[in-house]
Parts: structure tokens; C-alpha cells; sequence
């Protein structure tokens, strides 16, 4: 049986996060949306996708997050795209978790 067509995505959960206003907040909100496995997911992939732009390797990625070598490569090929600039990687480098890195230079 073929799958079911994609659905628009809705803009009501971005437009309902874009409103938070506290990390309390946010923290109240995302543990009334989601489970606490889904929450350690994200969590821990975000902390992934920082050691990845800071050049850690992959040993010390799992050993700092517990994250699967097969998460640490999800990470790496699904958010942190050079082509085009992954939003994760623009968010990390303005927290000033990463260097920012030169799209002219990329080794710098």
C-alpha cells in the first residue's frame, strides 16, 4: 500500500516556541510536549552537533554523551550540512559554542 502524501507542516509549534520568553519556560513547555526519552534524544544530539563544530572525535563525542557512534554520523550527515548551511550550525556558531567557520576557508 502506498504511503499517505506529507502534510503541510504547520507553523503553530514554531510560531508557540518562538514565544517563550525563559529557559524555565521553555523547559515547562517541551517536558508537557514531549517524553523524556525524546527530550535526552534532542538534548543529546544538540550536544553532539556542538563537539562535531568544535573537531572533537568521536570517541570523545560518546564518551562525553553517551550517543552511539550511528547518532554521532545521524548528526554529522543530517544537521551539520555544508552545503547547505544547517540551521543547527548557524544556531551553535551565534551561541558561540563553535568557531564560526569562513565559507570562503573552510579549514580555518
Amino acid at each position: 500500500m502506498p504511503r499517505a502524501s506529507k502534510k503541510n507542516r504547520s507553523d503553530a509549534l514554531y510560531d508557540a516556541i518562538m514565544q517563550l520568553k525563559s529557559i524555565d519556560e521553555c523547559k515547562r513547555f517541551f517536558d508537557d510536549l514531549c517524553t523524556p526519552n525524546e527530550l535526552r534524544s534532542m538534548e543529546q544530539r544538540f550536544d553532539v552537533a556542538v563537539y562535531l563544530l568544535q573537531d572533537r572525535v568521536y570517541a570523545e563525542i560518546l564518551e562525553k554523551t553517551g550517543a552511539s557512534s550511528a547518532t554521532i554520523s545521524r548528526v554529522r550527515r543530517n544537521i551539520l550540512t555544508d552545503s547547505p548551511r544547517g540551521a543547527m550550525q548557524e544556531l551553535i556558531e551565534r551561541m558561540g559554542l563553535a568557531p564560526v567557520q569562513d565559507e570562503n576557508n573552510p579549514e580555518e
